[in-house]
């Protein structure tokens, strides 16, 4: 992606540099202000005009990457995240996230779910995330404005068009808005953290109900229907934005691993990285919101069959799902996919099979079955007690953060974007 100039001034500047710095001059020795004179011509302050100026001795037509920032804390990482990641990528050819510090969230939103290092692993792992910068600070100070332009070399601040505001009602970008160096993205909207938690309270408190009750199993598929319900609508588009749209080279070596992939966490990423280093494309099939119901009980999955396969096929290690992937991998379904290798973590929320016959019994037939060490112990049943833990505190935050996002559906417009 070429830089694209703000107004035809700055064409001037680009083909003219002396001229342009002999007026400078000129109006610095008359006494002028040179940020009064930009506010008349449509220049940014000097100060953050110098990371152009260092660049209008290329050659006319060389193209320069364009970096862009966004930063978040990125706490129980959605596909939420990772399209305002993707439509980040999109404004420039460099997508530089800054991830907030534990501290930080901690004085402004309260605890994180998850640790500095899973929230590392889950960002890292994104396919259209090029540069991590851990403990960013949860407020873009002028000083931290000036190293991202400066050090970083960054272009342009990005965020979602939801309003962001500081403890003290500020808008935390307020700077980049002054400078002219920001631009805003569209918010996916159906799903957040702060919907993600909810749903995990909303099962806690049914599965609680249900017990009291001694409810049937028909009742116990009732009482769950009452847990948040995911507002999302997926659509075939989202499909093919999140997708490589690449298929398996004739003698490419196709390695498939399966699962729920509920509430997708770092051990996900770890497990699917390690997957995909053992051959040349990694298929990945995600169970069916049945499938994981009966495996795990009726109150999972906890986000619903395109939530999952939308997280999943974010990840870079990630080469092609299958939507609605069934429990027993068969004969059949190898051969259709040309699969090569079957493989299955070592750290598993599954239900034992009792000895009947399991789901790669076929694969382990074949000799192309392998059992591969989880890199990490983290699940989703872990992840969900973590909250449950603190659900006083989570109840409490939720409150507050459900009270103003009911307001921003409420008060927002129509935005073009993707």
């Amino acid at each position: 992606m070429e830089f694209e100039s703000n107004s035809s001034i700055w064409d001037g500047v680009y083909y003219y540099p002396h001229l342009f710095g002999a007026v400078m001059l000129t109006v610095a020795l008359l006494g002028l202000s040179t940020s009064y004179f930009g506010s008349i011509m449509g220049f940014p302050t000097l100060p953050y005009m110098l990371p152009y100026l260092s660049n209008l001795q290329k050659k006319k037509g060389e193209k320069r990457k364009i970096r862009v920032y966004m930063d978040g804390c990125f706490d129980l990482m959605h596909y939420g995240h990772a399209n305002a990641l993707r439509q980040a990528k999109a404004l420039g050819d460099e997508l530089v996230v800054g991830l907030v510090s534990d501290e930080e969230i901690v004085t402004n939103k309260g605890p994180p779910v998850l640790s500095m290092e899973e929230r590392l692993a889950l960002v890292s792992g994104l396919k259209w995330v090029d540069e991590v910068i851990a403990d960013a600070p949860y407020a873009i100070t002028e000083e931290f404005m000036n190293r991202l332009f400066n050090e970083h070399k960054i272009d342009y601040i990005i965020h979602g068009d939801d309003p962001c505001l500081l403890p003290d009602g500020s808008d935390a970008y307020a700077l980049a808005k002054k400078v002219g160096r920001y631009k805003q993205i569209k918010r996916t909207e159906g799903v957040s953290s702060t919907d993600i938690v909810g749903r995990i309270l909303a099962s806690m408190e049914d599965k609680k109900t249900s017990q009291d009750s001694n409810e049937t199993e028909k009742s116990m598929e009732n009482l769950t229907k009452l847990k948040h319900a995911s507002n999302f609508l997926p659509t075939s588009r989202r499909i093919v934005q999140f997708s490589n749209a690449k298929g398996p080279g004739p003698n490419a070596r196709v390695v498939y691993i399966d699962g729920a992939f509920d509430l997708f966490h770092a051990g996900h990423v770890e497990i699917l990285k390690s997957a995909r280093q053992l051959g040349d494309f990694l298929l990945v099939g995600i169970y069916t919101d049945q499938i994981v119901s009966e495996q795990r009980g009726a109150h999972f999955p906890l986000m619903h069959l395109h939530e999952r396969s939308l997280s999943v096929l974010a990840c870079r290690y990630v080469d092609e799902v299958i939507i609605g992937a069934p429990w027993e991998i068969t004969k059949d379904m190898i051969t259709t996919f040309n699969i090569s290798l079957v493989v299955h973590g070592t750290v598993s929320e599954s239900k034992s099979t009792n000895g009947e016959p399991g789901p790669y019994s076929v694969p382990k037939s074949m000799g192309i079955f392998r059992m591969l060490e989880s890199p990490k112990n983290i699940t989703t049943m872990s992840v969900a007690q973590r909250i449950k833990a603190n659900h006083e505190i989570y109840e409490k935050r939720n409150a507050k953060k459900e009270a103003s996002e009911k307001k921003f559906y409420e008060e927002r417009k129509y935005i073009s974007g993707d």
